[in-house]
């Protein structure tokens, strides 16, 4: 039963991931041709989130794993 709620607890972290990716890096798209001159700043900007947005699934994992086969 433990896999079973390691293996959602994983799943629902890269879904939202990967919901999360795809908004930011839509917005930043948009942002970019409406205003070109500002790519630099909304790259960054972009990239520093979706390394937070990542950040989720990564911990979701190392709970999951720990709570299976440690406690």
């Amino acid at each position: 039963m433990e896999f079973l709620a390691a293996a959602i607890a994983i799943g629902l972290g890269a879904l939202g991931a990967g919901i999360g990716n795809g908004l930011i890096v839509g917005r930043t798209i948009e942002g970019i041709a409406r205003q070109p001159e500002l790519r630099g700043t909304l790259q960054t900007t972009m990239f520093i989130g979706v390394g937070l947005v990542e950040a989720l699934p990564v911990i979701g994992l190392v709970f999951a794993l720990l709570f299976t086969f440690v406690l």
